[in-house]
């Protein structure tokens, strides 16, 4: 017939459509190799179009370094951030979202080792394999570039130009070793040449937690060194620039580990993206904010934003985070579903097609992005360079802020400096239980109400003591520094740990049954870890609550909490911990390996309450300042003097520290009475259902002995034994009959058993 005669005219078609398939193809299983290096391209031409835009790299009129140097730290910066981002990307996605074994299997939990030595030569999965190699070549890139920065730095801020000579490496070794720049970046090679070394010799999923945290903490000093850290707000300049440093960095490095990885990801490429999607979610939150509050910290009206290039460029990355955000939109609630929802052949093909062409798109975006930001990190911000004639207070030299206004009772409320960090932590804290709380609620379980109130009210008051005036005044006061103390030992995480954490996260999250480990695995294993045996224990968290007070104020770590950031941001960590873990293993419901009894948790109560009253009264009575290099050269023109100042703080110390205590005695009385009765209850139904065999039974025993003693011993004409009615001794004295109670009517009426 025509239409089959005819077929054969169709065969030229494949032919000029080969192209085209050639270039689907390009994407059909993932980015290839060739392609990856492209987003390091991108990120180069981000930082040059940078550099030419704001003028950046031009000739400086004062101790020029030379083009190396002004054109060399830039990108040598952008490689380092490329290569740090990969590292941490990959060293999360290895510890919480691949599995590490080609074979699935449900990791054990409890008190069972989770790596155990059966599964030690387990073949790994391609995709955990390949992630490891990408973390090794990313560490050893990041320690050459960290080494680059060092030396580069050195040579833009003396304007030196790089030189081998020895007058040149002697004045790099003090520039390392005595000022903050350089310590800060000596510490950015530390830490880099320290991960890639654990990697290299690590696959234990355990033990890679550890590079991981050495990694992030290169992003404190990178932070206290920011272009934003020499502010007017030097506190929300640091802690929004670490924020944002975090944030990037496991963007960032997620999406060029998905690029990497996206060839060998297989079956589990939907919930491999999950996974990074939920991640994804609050870095992109985190870049968000903390870029808005950075942003407004550098420029500070709407003209400089506009007309300024370095506002300019601020635009750009903020068109650039907003377009981001759009495509992970779109994987979450476009590409992942359909993914994981079983397609046909064709259509699942063209939806990875499309997934990786805009993974990659992704990865060409913020590279471009991270190289606008080493731009911006080289150009001066439009602010005001005006000279200050008055010369700065004694409460701006100790504090780098003005003195505040006499303390009142209203200002304790109006007076606000926000410690972003913490004000993270709280909406994270707050996102991810709402969202334990809507599983909960899908899958019809029920939480209780008065431990959702309790936990947010616990983060709405660590943000207050925080950032509010606590945090405001104890900066200069001692006593109001000691309110901020207290209220941080055990106010706050009294709330917190009435609102079960623990418990929702174990209740609403899914069990991995891939091998992988998630939050609720890490949990059950942190849970069961003997550090955590010995930091929960009753005893080390009363010991730690009560005798840190101590260590802390007659050490110099209270000088040195008072006079650094660091110091003090690790004050508000540990004390918020100690507190937590001793409320904790009080009156907690979230599992821990071991509780005291009721009566010994009382008699700890007791001895850390009559702790607290001998420190406050050791404040109170003492002559002598503690860190009166600080509080005695405060300069303020109010209030009481340092000393009648800290022996007020002791009064704060023991009545604010006793009255919380007091209410966690009165928890533990509650919880033992209750305890109590539910166990008399579970006896009383136990006792039903076996027809009171235990009671029986003890009856009996006593019969036996009864019998057996007025068989050895004729004379005796005492009484019987006394025999139980319902678990206790007859009131009346005198000869007795054995008695017992059982039920003999389904209504519950009783009779007596003669």
């Amino acid at each position: 017939m025509p239409p089959v005669e005819s077929a054969p005219a169709a065969s030229p078609r494949p032919d000029t459509t080969a192209p085209r398939a050639v270039r689907q193809d390009t994407f059909a299983g993932g980015v290839r190799g060739p392609w990856w290096w492209l987003g390091l391209a991108a990120a180069v031409a981000g930082v040059v179009g940078a550099l030419l835009w704001t003028g950046a790299a031009g000739v400086q009129q004062l101790g020029d370094p030379g083009s190396f140097t002004r054109w060399g730290l830039p990108l040598a910066t952008t490689i380092h951030n490329m290569a740090l981002a990969t590292v941490v990307g990959a060293l999360v996605f290895a510890i919480v979202i691949l599995p590490k074994d080609a074979k699935p299997r449900r990791p054990r939990t409890g008190k069972q080792k989770l790596d155990s030595a059966s599964h030690a030569h387990a073949p790994e999965h391609p995709a955990f394999t390949r992630v490891m190699t990408l973390a090794a070549v990313a560490g050893g890139v990041w320690t050459v570039a960290a080494i680059a920065v060092l030396v580069l730095t050195y040579s833009s801020i003396s304007g030196l130009a790089v030189s081998g000579s020895s007058d040149y490496t002697n004045q790099l070794v003090f520039y390392m070793t005595e000022l903050p720049v350089g310590q800060a970046w000596l510490m950015v090679v530390i830490c880099a040449a320290v991960t890639t070394t654990m990697v290299f010799g690590l696959r234990n999923i355990s033990a890679l937690a550890v590079p991981l945290v050495v990694a992030m903490l290169s992003f404190v000093p990178q932070a206290l060194i920011g272009h934003s850290a020499s502010s007017a707000d030097h506190v929300g300049a640091v802690n929004s620039l670490f924020l944002h440093i975090t944030s990037v960095s496991l963007w960032v490095g997620g999406i060029v580990v998905l690029v990497v990885v996206s060839g060998v990801l297989g079956s589990i490429t939907a919930q491999t993206l999950q996974r990074f999607s939920a991640l994804a979610i609050f870095a992109f939150a985190g870049v968000a904010g903390s870029g808005v509050v950075n942003a407004a910290i550098r420029i500070t009206n709407w003209h400089d934003l506009f007309h300024s290039t370095y506002g300019q460029l601020i635009l750009a990355k903020s068109a650039a985070t907003i377009v981001l955000g759009v495509i992970g939109w779109m994987h979450r609630t476009w590409i992942i579903p359909r993914l994981a929802g079983g397609q046909k052949s064709t259509t699942a093909a063209r939806t990875r097609r499309l997934l990786w062409q805009l993974v990659f798109g992704e990865l060409l975006i913020m590279g471009v992005t991270s190289g606008i930001a080493v731009g911006l990190s080289r150009s001066a911000p439009p602010q005001s360079r005006e000279l200050v004639q008055a010369a700065l207070t004694p409460a701006q030299i100790l504090t780098d802020y003005p003195l505040p206004p006499e303390l009142t009772f209203a200002r304790w409320f109006t007076e606000w400096r926000m410690d972003w960090l913490w004000v993270a932590f709280a909406v994270a804290a707050g996102a991810a239980y709402l969202s334990g709380l809507v599983k909960l609620r899908r899958r019809g379980d029920k939480w209780s109400v008065l431990r959702t109130v309790s936990w947010f009210t616990g983060l709405l008051s660590l943000v207050y003591i925080t950032s509010g005036g606590t945090a405001v005044y104890g900066q200069v006061l001692f006593s109001a520094h000691m309110v901020e103390h207290m209220s941080l030992m055990v106010i706050a995480p009294l709330f917190l740990a009435l609102g079960s954490p623990v418990s929702l996260a174990l209740q609403a999250l899914t069990p991995r049954r891939d091998g992988s480990r998630g939050i609720r695995e890490w949990i059950l294993v942190l849970v069961h870890s003997r550090f955590s045996q010995l930091i929960t224990h009753p005893l080390f968290a009363a010991a730690n609550f009560a005798g840190s007070l101590i260590i802390f104020y007659y050490s110099p770590l209270f000088n040195l909490a008072m006079r650094y950031h660091v110091g003090h941001e690790l004050m508000i960590v540990h004390f918020t911990l100690t507190g937590y873990i001793f409320i904790m293993s009080m009156i907690g419901t979230d599992p821990l390996p071991f509780r005291f009894p009721y009566a010994m948790r009382l008699l700890l109560l007791l001895a850390t309450m009559a702790f607290h009253a001998f420190f406050g009264v050791s404040l109170m009575m003492a002559t002598n300042l503690l860190s009166g290099e600080y509080f005695g050269n405060m300069g303020r023109p109010w209030g009481d003097s340092a000393l009648v100042d800290q022996q007020t703080a002791g009064g704060i110390a023991w009545g604010v520290g006793e009255i919380p205590t007091l209410a966690i005695a009165m928890g533990v009385a509650y919880m033992w009475a209750k305890s109590d009765a539910r166990e008399t209850k579970r006896k009383d139904r136990a006792a039903v259902r076996n027809n009171y065999a235990d009671l029986n039974a003890y009856n009996d025993m006593f019969a036996q002995l009864a019998a057996r003693d007025a068989t050895t011993d004729p004379a005796h004409s005492g009484p019987p034994l006394p025999h139980l009615h319902n678990g206790k001794p007859p009131a009346a004295s005198g000869a007795v009959q054995a008695t017992a109670t059982q039920p003999d009517s389904p209504s519950g009426s009783q009779g007596e058993k003669h």
